[in-house]
Parts: C-alpha cells; structure tokens; sequence
C-alpha cells in the first residue's frame, strides 16, 4: 500500500530527494504523540499526491569559489 502512495507522490515530486526530505519534515511537523507514525506517514503520501505539499522548489545553486593557481604548490 505505501509503495503505490510513494509511487504516487514521485510523480507530484520527481526528485526523489526532495520528496524524502519533503515527507520528513511534514511528518515530524504533523505527527500526534497518540497516533503511529506509519499512519501520519501514509497521510503525508497522500497528501503530496494529491498536490497538497506543491510549493516546492530547489535552493539555488552557489557557485562554487575559484581557486587561483598560485596558491596551489606541487609535492616536493
């Protein structure tokens, strides 16, 4: 059951990092002391499939700093 909710939510987020991460941040902010943790997870699936969690994007790239060449030394 919670393969075809995964599966379902892969194709609302098709990086599956970020709908990892997705999942786990809703989990831990939706999860009840009193109920399991499997059913508030089920729920999120659900959710992100049905386009509930959508306002997601990527962090912007940095680029990354040149390193100049002097600075770099050869092994003696």
């Amino acid at each position: 059951m919670r393969s075809e909710l995964v599966y379902s939510a892969g194709l609302q987020v098709p990086n599956r990092f970020l709908l990892s991460t997705l999942a786990m941040k809703a989990v831990r902010r939706l999860h009840v002391t009193n109920t399991r943790v499997e059913e508030t997870t089920n729920q999120v699936f659900s959710d992100v499939a049905n386009g509930d969690y959508l306002q997601v994007t990527l962090p912007e790239v940095k680029p990354v700093p040149v390193i100049e060449t002097t600075l770099i030394l050869p092994a003696v």
